[in-house]
């Protein structure tokens, strides 16, 4: 099986070689669908709330008198099924975070990212050709490529021209690599990446180095 590889879009020629580590992984829509799960939930900012009956300003006096008036007993104006008066079991602020392994996440991500290679909807851009900023040049350079949707471009710090060339393009998100999650990802038609954003992309999802026997110490990738 060929290494997966990554052509470049606009007039340079050849092709970005990628990680088979990384890019060659099998999808596994269960983790898949954990890993983007979480990552929507923990964008829900979780504050929306209503007033329950004791919050309310209302007084809590009895409607009128239990009896003598002819009409049916009523307690307080603040109960739920009367106008203006509080609201029963309704939201109040909470969080919405879900906890990913760390393992999870990565081979969630390595799943994501493989499902592009596999169907050739990866390519990579030479973010040194934007002198300046050119919506233009970025608009044709994705032109023709894949098929049309969202576009997820990753570039790295440094590559401010390129992405200030793509940003005002429609349906097109630029986003630093770090910053890529698992749902950017399996959420795009297509996947954009300047060579270092492939290998910062490819840093991020490699799996854990297994830790040496004896070693108390822990590596770089258990450290971060």
């Amino acid at each position: 099986m060929a290494a997966p590889q990554a052509a470049y879009l606009g007039k340079k020629s050849g092709n970005v070689k990628l990680d088979e580590a990384v890019f060659g992984e099998s999808f596994h829509e269960p983790l898949v669908h954990r890993a983007v799960t979480a990552e929507l939930n923990a964008r829900r900012r979780g504050t929306a709330s209503t007033l329950t009956r004791g919050q309310v300003a209302m007084t809590g006096a009895k409607a009128w008198r239990q009896k003598g008036t002819g009409r049916a007993r009523a307690g307080a104006l603040s109960t739920p099924h009367r106008t203006g008066g509080g609201v029963a079991f309704g939201p109040k602020p909470r969080g919405y975070t879900v906890k990913v392994n760390r393992k999870e996440r990565r081979r969630a991500l390595r799943s994501a990212l493989s499902v592009h290679a596999a169907r050739g909807s990866l390519a990579a851009v030479d973010a040194d050709a934007f002198s300046e900023p050119s919506a233009k040049q970025a608009a044709e350079a994705i032109e023709g490529f894949g098929e049309r949707g969202r576009t997820l471009v990753v570039l790295v710090e440094g590559e401010e021209m390129a992405a200030l060339s793509f940003r005002n393009l429609a349906s097109v998100t630029v986003l630093r690599a770090p910053d890529v999650g698992v749902a950017d990802v399996i959420g795009a038609a297509r996947l954009v990446a300047s060579p270092a954003g492939f290998e910062e992309l490819a840093r991020l999802a490699a799996a854990p180095t297994a830790r040496v026997a004896g070693d108390s110490g822990q590596s770089d990738e258990e450290s971060s």
